[in-house]
């Protein structure tokens, strides 16, 4: 029987093989909990009076995330919490993500807002898909589609409820990943701008913070299994289109052959980014033409994708 390294009472159930350490379940979670803390004390993501919204999908990351946010806000009776979901229009799978997001906020006794795509955009992402399937050309895959409007629906949901700070769900996975899709395709600074604590450039967006962004994925699914959280666990059909898919696969092989890997690869870009913010020119933004957002054209991007496929 192998001992759990913290309190050396318990059988361990885990091992973090970038540290070394052997963990029982009770000491797992209250770990996992001082890394979230500790994340948001490094990077001064909140303010005690803050209000805070948490994107939810109902994926583990979200709900994970959320369960933990509503145990830490405890301690600060002034801050408040509230939860969005965007609903993207994909038949079979955000359905039921809706459901185990709006259980766990109700559960949590946490507001929740739902909003679509298309209440916003007119269109669900199966009918943009379908609309790119029937020109037979070669272009942005639906994930770049739903990634820009998702940003922007969430955006949106987060000023019109009016509060402080947007949480999302980027765990260290994600962080790495997207670290290398801008080196691969050719924005390495962009790296300065994706960072744990979003610079507010513009009085129309509101601060985004990433709490989760220095905890492996593995171990955020391991927690909600300890928690018992319900979560949806099916992968979103469109997501092997994507470029991100392969980066993971290659993220997730070099560490089980060198643990740590992706710990090293988040701080490297850490170490560089204040040289790449010192390059990278400021972004001057203006209001779309079109819907009023800012932007660095005349048109958003959001706009831009919705035009060339004729929507609007």
């Amino acid at each position: 029987m192998v001992m759990c390294t913290l309190c050396k009472r318990k059988e361990a159930v885990f091992m973090r093989r970038y540290s070394g350490e052997k963990l029982c379940g009770r000491c797992f979670c209250k770990s996992m909990e001082s890394k979230v803390r500790g994340t948001i004390s490094k990077y001064e993501m909140f303010e005690p009076k803050d209000r805070i919204m948490v994107a939810v999908s109902g994926g583990k990351d979200s709900v994970t995330l959320l369960h933990i946010l509503t145990k830490i806000e405890k301690a600060f009776p002034d801050a408040a919490l509230s939860a969005v979901t965007v609903d993207e229009g994909i038949k079979g799978y955000r359905d039921e993500a809706l459901k185990v997001a709006k259980k766990n906020c109700q559960k949590l006794g946490v507001e929740h807002v739902v909003t679509s795509f298309k209440e916003m955009y007119g269109y669900e992402l199966d009918e943009i898909v379908n609309m790119i399937r029937q020109r037979k050309k070669k272009g942005l895959t639906p994930c770049s589609y739903c990634g820009v409007l998702r940003r922007r629906a969430l955006n949106t949901a987060a000023r019109e409820a009016g509060v402080d700070k947007l949480a999302t769900a980027h765990s260290l996975d994600d962080e790495t990943q997207t670290m290398l899709l801008n080196i691969i395709h050719g924005d390495a600074l962009r790296i300065a701008r994706a960072k744990p604590v979003l610079t507010v450039i513009h009085p129309k967006l509101v601060q985004r913070v990433k709490p989760v962004c220095e905890v492996p994925e593995k171990e955020i699914a391991f927690y909600a299994y300890l928690r018992r959280i319900e979560f949806q666990s099916i992968p979103c059909p469109y997501a092997q289109t994507a470029l991100r898919n392969d980066i993971r696969t290659m993220l997730n092989r070099l560490e089980e052959k060198h643990a740590g890997i992706k710990f090293t690869v988040f701080r490297s870009m850490e170490r560089i980014r204040p040289a790449l913010e010192a390059m990278a020119e400021e972004a001057k933004l203006q209001n779309c033409r079109k819907c009023g957002e800012p932007t660095v054209g005349k048109l958003c991007k959001p706009c831009q994708m919705l035009q060339e496929l004729r929507v609007f």
